[in-house]
């Protein structure tokens, strides 16, 4: 039996909705919305209208981390300095559900990570989840069982229309959110390549205002040189309506064959709850290998089962610590370039 654990959500612009999210859907029966924290008094106020008088609301986080009450804590605020919040929760004995892009510095991640498996507390992230997608477990199949050979190159795309107004929140601040596209759902399509393609050794960043009211970008392409020799490119917007938001497509090119994900076309406004991968490769002479294989698993989902079971003890389940570090040292490599024009190499601590 999965008892339901109390959970206290922290930061609630898109915390509220996950929040609303888990507390309508299937997972429900693993985690109980028992408070809420959040420095706007307006926005606290209409969550508790929302989800009833028995959420506990708080303006200040000690409030809410002294609370022995609430054992487990969804991290919903800005990435920059997300680390130290993380190493309050931690330190208070209290488990911890966040989302990405997970940090800005990837030595600051780095640590609280290494603390929280010290302490023996769990932090889970949406991207990179802390157990392989079926689909990179499929693409990396086909990768061994058709000899595809070593990754030459490939190209990611994560879109989606906004029309979005500047706000004064931390998404209209390049330095806390650097190429924005790239940062804020790109980061989906880096979390995937790193475990398909391996590190990153640089990067190099082109980025434009094409429509949105913000200061940051809202279309971006970032480039990338892999440490194996393989080039890629992640091309992420929010200027394109095809019916296709955040299909995640990935291109892959190895030696002898090529893989890609949800390129071709799926049912309008469905393409982010899918999974389609097709493969075609060169079997020797003219002998050609096509394969398809599909699946209705969604990208970057919140892993709420996994989570209550690292929590309870029922699995061990460890967090890609490297993945993580890796991929913020991406991001600050990005961030550089966007500021210098030039490509820079990823640093990793």
């Amino acid at each position: 039996m999965n008892t339901p654990l109390n959970i206290g959500f922290v930061g609630l612009g898109w915390g509220a909705h996950v929040a609303g999210a888990l507390a309508s859907g299937p997972d429900a029966r693993l985690f109980k919305l028992a408070a809420a924290c959040d420095t706007d008094a307006k926005r606290l106020a209409e969550f508790s209208a929302r989800h009833g008088v028995n959420v506990k609301t708080h303006t200040d986080i000690d409030r809410l981390l002294a609370d022995a009450d609430v054992p487990v804590i969804g991290l919903f605020s800005g990435p920059a300095g997300r680390a130290e919040l993380l190493r309050r929760i931690i330190r208070a004995g209290k488990d911890v559900m966040t989302t990405k892009p997970f940090e800005l510095d990837p030595a600051a991640a780095r640590s609280v990570l290494d603390e929280a498996r010290t302490l023996g507390r769990v932090i889970h992230v949406n991207s990179p989840p802390p157990e392989p997608p079926r689909y990179i477990s499929q693409i990396l199949q086909w990768q061994r069982a058709h000899s595809l050979g070593r990754p030459v190159s490939c190209r990611g795309e994560m879109l989606t229309s906004y029309n979005e107004k500047a706000d004064g929140r931390w998404l209209d601040d390049p330095a806390l959110c650097p190429v924005a596209p790239i940062f804020r759902i790109g980061i989906y399509t880096i979390n995937d390549l790193l475990r398909l393609f391996g590190p990153v050794d640089s990067v190099n960043v082109m980025c434009s205002r094409v429509r949105t009211g913000r200061p940051t970008p809202d279309n971006a392409q970032l480039g990338l040189l892999f440490a194996n020799g393989a080039v890629g490119s992640v091309h992420a917007s929010f200027c394109v309506d095809d019916g296709q938001h955040y299909a995640n497509a990935l291109t892959l090119h190895y030696e002898r064959g090529t893989i890609r994900r949800n390129v071709s076309p799926a049912a309008y406004g469905g393409a982010e709850q899918r999974t389609h991968l097709q493969l075609v490769a060169a079997k020797g002479g003219a002998e050609v290998v096509v394969e398809d294989w599909k699946s209705g698993e969604a990208t970057g989902s919140y892993g709420w089962q996994a989570f209550h079971d690292a929590i309870t003890g029922r699995r061990k389940i460890e967090m890609p610590v490297g993945e993580i570090v890796n991929a913020t040292a991406i991001i600050a490599a990005m961030a550089r370039a966007g500021r210098s024009g030039a490509t820079e190499r990823v640093i990793v601590p």
